[in-house]
């Protein structure tokens, strides 16, 4: 599948020869110890691993809040404005950083979100808010930082080092493609979801597939419930063919866990396939963006955040030997079942296709839909390259394989 690549050449320099603006922090000046705090976040982004704590001990005492409160809008603003979504920043924050600092993220989203009218938020960036929990709970009577070092039990300079470490992820991550609109911008056109009687049955297939401890079954449920989503983006692509304003696809992220992302990667690519969608995943950092229309990209996080859940049910319950226990094996294993999965998600999509009431009108409707979706995909992403994955383990790719093989993978 394609991939993205983005490392930065950060010019590290040796910790002892960079100088930390302990000056400018003590100042009093709100914007010269903002400016004092950025740097300290900056030399922290570049890899001065003890920059962080070095100057919380020189300003122990210190009253910096307001300061803090000041650059983590601007860096908080720089992060949107480079693409990160509230889904993705918390993503980000769980696996690099501690639970304070992703914490004090959750709160810098919620003081930015502030400013904005309720009808100036893109409706999806506000549901990541409220899932995410990014509310203000604070009061304006005494800064966040100090009230925000109260509820977690923190010291001022536990706090102040949290904070530090939460502005310099920020300052580290790249810039993205600019999905969704800012807040603040005009609102791009109505988000398209599923409906949620069809949700709701697909959901409930799915959670019977996570649930039994027999392959056949979940195979046969997954199959269902890809037939339901099929169906359901037949009907929705027959009646929005021609609609004015319906010809922006959208675009979505779904980060993956550690460990064989690759492999993860390939099983969401396969099932976008499937779903008449794009991917590319970014590997740096551990996620695929996927590009659709938006019943589409429903059907696509719903089966995959499934999928990846029976895949690894499906490789932990073939651990029996030494060699199974190996990551060579256990990433042949997830690669092979990915591979096999996306095939039969695609005869099943192909055969409800066929199926349908009216095939030769749906059949033209479909490929102006994916020459769309090809058009906004290259919009996004311009310039990409494919790489494939490496296979070590033999066993692995036939456990695999097996795996998503031992189903009649029909609707009967």
């Amino acid at each position: 599948m394609a991939k993205q690549n983005r490392r930065r050449r950060t010019g590290r320099r040796p910790a002892a020869a960079v100088g930390l603006p302990v000056e400018a922090a003590l100042s009093g000046d709100l914007a010269q110890v903002a400016d004092a705090i950025a740097t300290v976040a900056f030399l922290a982004a570049q890899g001065d691993t003890t920059a962080i704590e070095r100057f919380a001990e020189q300003v122990a005492g210190a009253d910096l809040a307001r300061g803090v409160e000041l650059a983590g809008a601007r860096i908080i603003d720089r992060a949107f404005e480079f693409g990160w979504l509230p889904a993705d920043i918390h993503a980000a924050a769980r696996r690099r950083v501690d639970e304070f600092a992703a914490g004090y993220l959750t709160d810098l989203m919620a003081a930015h979100r502030v400013d904005f009218a309720a009808e100036a938020v893109d409706e999806i960036w506000q549901s990541q808010l409220d899932e995410v929990g990014a509310t203000v709970w604070w009061t304006a009577q005494r800064s966040h930082l100090a009230q925000w070092a109260d509820r977690t039990l923190l010291t001022a300079s536990e706090a102040l080092v949290a904070a530090l470490t939460a502005l310099a992820l920020l300052i580290r991550l790249p810039k993205l493609e600019q999905i969704l609109p800012l807040p603040g911008t005009a609102r791009r056109h109505a988000h398209h979801h599923v409906d949620e009687k069809t949700l709701g049955r697909v959901r409930g297939l799915l959670a019977k597939a996570e649930s039994t401890s027999f392959a056949e079954e979940a195979e046969t449920l997954s199959a269902k419930a890809q037939e339901l989503m099929t169906k359901y983006a037949i009907d929705r692509a027959l009646l929005d063919h021609g609609t004015p304003g319906h010809d922006l696809p959208a675009a979505r992220r779904i980060w993956l866990e550690t460990p064989y992302t690759d492999a993860k990667a390939l099983l969401v690519d396969m099932v976008t396939r499937a779903n008449r969608c794009r991917a590319i995943f970014l590997a740096d950092w551990g996620f695929v963006t996927i590009v659709g229309d938006d019943t589409d990209l429903d059907a696509v996080e719903l089966l995959s955040t499934s999928l990846l859940v029976q895949a690894t049910r499906a490789m932990i319950e073939t651990t029996t030997t030494e060699e199974s226990r190996s990551r060579h094996y256990r990433k042949a294993f997830l690669t092979a079942y990915a591979a096999r999965i996306g095939e039969r998600l695609t005869k099943a999509a192909e055969a409800t296709i066929a199926e349908s009431p009216d095939p030769d009108r749906l059949l033209p409707v479909l490929a102006s839909h994916q020459q769309r979706v090809d058009k906004a995909f290259d919009t996004y992403f311009p310039t990409v390259r494919t790489r494939g994955i490496t296979i070590r383990s033999e066993q692995g790719w036939d456990a695999g394989t097996e795996a998503a093989d031992r189903a009649r993978f029909d609707n009967h």
